[in-house]
């Protein structure tokens, strides 16, 4: 780092002992081993946070997915003080500005995810879609007010929407670089290339 001219920030610097839930580095936790650099050390952590997705240290999101949650149920417990003051067109816009776009950041990490994961944030869109709409929690007729009058994907849908349209951008050479490097057509691969799947 000091030949590229760059310095370790200490209180930015997290180290995460990862593994799946049952190998003994996940056990570890934040009572993992240290490193050291020079004078400052870096204890491990329990969870990681990096581009706002937070990563625990049995590889999981349920952290990720309680922290989506919460910021999503705040912003809807505040816009639910001022409803009575705004039209439905402009509760649609901050309900998109605040909780679709918290629901909808780095959605493609949840991509094979179990489904109790999905329902979850599935929950967020539903209390918002009654928030816009003006209906109570037991109300029926929820699935065809997300779908039919507010146009709604559900989450599992959205996350595959999301995949799609960055493979679509990754094969225009539309992406990032590193992107489109990962993203090789089934037809550009010479063994590959009589499966149905190349057409």
């Amino acid at each position: 780092m000091a030949a590229n001219r760059l310095q370790l920030n200490a209180e930015k610097t997290k180290l995460l002992w990862g593994g799946s839930r049952y190998s003994a580095e996940a056990q570890l936790g934040s009572s993992g081993l240290s490193l050291q650099f020079g004078t400052k050390v870096i204890f491990a952590s329990d969870h990681v946070r990096a581009v706002r997705v937070t990563i625990s240290s049995d590889l999981s999101l349920d952290k990720h997915v309680a922290n989506v949650c919460s910021s999503g149920f705040y912003c809807l417990c505040q816009l639910r003080r001022v409803r009575r003051s705004l039209d439905t067109d402009s509760i649609k816009t901050l309900v998109h500005a605040f909780v679709m776009s918290c629901v909808d950041y780095c959605n493609a990490v949840f991509a094979g995810s179990p489904r109790y994961i999905t329902d979850k944030l599935q929950c967020v869109l539903n209390a918002a879609a009654r928030l816009v709409a003006g209906s109570h929690k037991f109300d029926h007729g929820l699935s065809h007010l997300l779908h039919e009058e507010l146009h709604w994907l559900d989450v599992p849908e959205r996350i595959h929407y999301k995949l799609g349209v960055t493979v679509h951008r990754c094969l225009q050479n539309k992406a990032p670089e590193y992107l489109v490097d990962c993203c090789t057509p089934v037809s550009d691969i010479p063994t590959r290339r009589h499966l149905q799947s190349a057409t």
